[in-house]
């Protein structure tokens, strides 16, 4: 929106601002419109949405490491139950842990030899339900 001014009676309409002689503010009375700069490119917002794509993209290290610690989980899940079994009490919520980490360990990480430990952990959960399930 542009404003205009307009003269009115006793007021002088100068070209030019006027300049006092202290070091303040001054207005000029041009009314032609300032240059409009060009939209800002949209290239700050590719790399913004580059950024945030290269977040959400997972390393190969942390993918390994998540995985590890499924493993971990996992074997720790068996420990308490086998001193479950050693104490002669089974708990249901430990085997129901057990269920849910089997699903876990269905995913694969791309690396052979770590899938093969997962694997092999996978068998013995299920191995361990199954026993818990005929009882």
């Amino acid at each position: 929106m542009r404003v205009q001014a307009t003269a009115k009676s006793g007021v002088s309409t100068a070209g030019a601002a006027r300049r006092t002689t202290g070091t303040g503010f001054t207005v000029g009375n041009d009314n032609t419109p300032s240059q409009v700069s060009a939209p800002a490119s949209t290239g700050a917002l590719n790399s913004i949405d580059a950024l945030l794509a290269l977040q959400s993209v997972e390393d190969a290290v942390e993918r390994r490491r998540r995985f590890a610690r499924r493993g971990v989980k996992a074997l720790d899940m068996l420990d308490a139950l086998k001193l479950e079994i050693l104490e002669g009490r089974m708990d249901i919520a430990t085997l129901t842990r057990l269920e849910a980490m089997l699903g876990e360990l269905t995913e694969r990480s791309g690396e052979s030899r770590l899938d093969e430990t997962l694997d092999a952990i996978g068998v013995r959960v299920a191995v361990e339900l199954a026993k818990r399930r005929a009882q």
